[in-house]
């Protein structure tokens, strides 16, 4: 479904909890990010990787990673990307965006949680913390 279809824009997306685990696809994985929502380094979401935690879980990590997506909603925190401090020199310009500590953030409402599984099985989802008006 398309953002807009779910009223979501791309300056909605406040985090991003991405793959991001310190290899040559980094500087691929966060321009196709920031081409994609059209947002520059200096406005570019919080990005993140579960992943960095907990390694690689084959066919559990996209469930792993979604509950994690969602305890921060819950909780509004953005979780760490542990063992990435140095950031590739093509993505420098994003490292602000790269949280080494939890960042508290009570305001978060929206991720984008990217899964990126073993033969190109791929997906995106969009989560939105629930609120009753």
């Amino acid at each position: 479904m398309p953002l807009p279809t779910a009223g979501i824009t791309p300056h909605d997306i406040q985090a991003i909890n991405g793959h991001l685990t310190a290899t040559y696809a980094d500087p691929m994985e966060v321009k196709n990010w920031s081409e994609t929502l059209g947002r520059p380094p200096a406005d570019f979401p919080f990005i993140n990787s579960t992943k960095s935690m907990i390694g690689h879980c084959l066919g559990a990590a996209g469930a792993i990673e979604s509950v994690a997506v969602v305890l921060q909603l819950q909780r509004g925190f953005i979780h760490p990307s542990v063992n990435s401090e140095d950031i590739h020199p093509d993505i420098a310009a994003f490292a602000a965006k790269i949280p080494h500590q939890a960042i508290d953030m009570p305001d978060l409402r929206v991720i984008a949680k990217a899964g990126f599984g073993f033969g190109d099985v791929n997906s995106c989802l969009i989560f939105k913390k629930w609120e009753e008006k």
